[in-house]
């Protein structure tokens, strides 16, 4: 089922849909400032594990919150690492940072570290604020590791797996930037389409 939307113009009723999907255990596509990505609720293990699937890995998960203050429930946040998350989020960045205890230990790193996310998307933060908890948030894998940006060829290829595919047209073919904050000195993981000069 695609849910087409406009990327620019918030459709509550839109939101309320795709939530109820969400929390009766379904898997959704939605768009993001970067690429397409994979999610559930973060309570939903049985879909976590359909997304390991999908992704034909069991590597960590990020999650996606919809705003800073949510952030301090599920990572551990130093001083210096909130000013580099206020300067920079909402935006195409993944921080790397220390997991609390919420968060699901198959969802962490082997240093229970977890990826946190705030897309600078209004559905991203409309979502998650309306069903209350963290999103899982994995790009859409294609065949050679490419990243999947055309919501009807995701529905061709993965229609069958999830629950919808929320449309939002055809997006930058550019993942986010990685940054991990885990220590008191930013280390560039990956350079995405967040600028990360400032960090080298």
């Amino acid at each position: 089922m695609r849910i087409p939307i406009d990327p620019k113009t918030p459709k509550p009723r839109v939101v309320k849909r795709v939530a109820e999907i969400l929390d009766k255990g379904g898997i959704i596509v939605y768009p993001t400032d970067t690429v397409y990505g994979l999610g559930c609720c973060i309570s939903n293990k049985k879909g976590i594990d359909t997304i390991n699937s999908i992704k034909a890995s069991v590597k960590p998960r990020s999650i996606m919150l919809s705003d800073l203050k949510a952030i301090s429930r599920y990572a551990k946040v130093s001083n210096e690492a909130f000013r580099i998350l206020r300067s920079l989020l909402p935006g195409p960045y993944t921080f790397i940072l220390p997991a609390t205890r919420l968060v699901p230990r198959l969802l962490q790193t082997n240093r229970k570290s977890i990826g946190v996310r705030i897309p600078d998307h209004w559905f991203c933060q409309a979502i998650v604020e309306e069903v209350g908890e963290p999103i899982i948030t994995a790009s859409v894998p294609l065949s050679h590791e490419r990243l999947h940006i055309d919501p009807i060829e995701i529905e061709r290829h993965l229609g069958h797996r999830v629950d919808a595919v929320v449309d939002s047209g055809i997006l930058p073919d550019v993942p986010s930037s990685i940054i991990s904050l885990e220590t008191d000195t930013p280390v560039v993981l990956r350079e995405g389409l967040g600028r990360v000069d400032m960090f080298q």
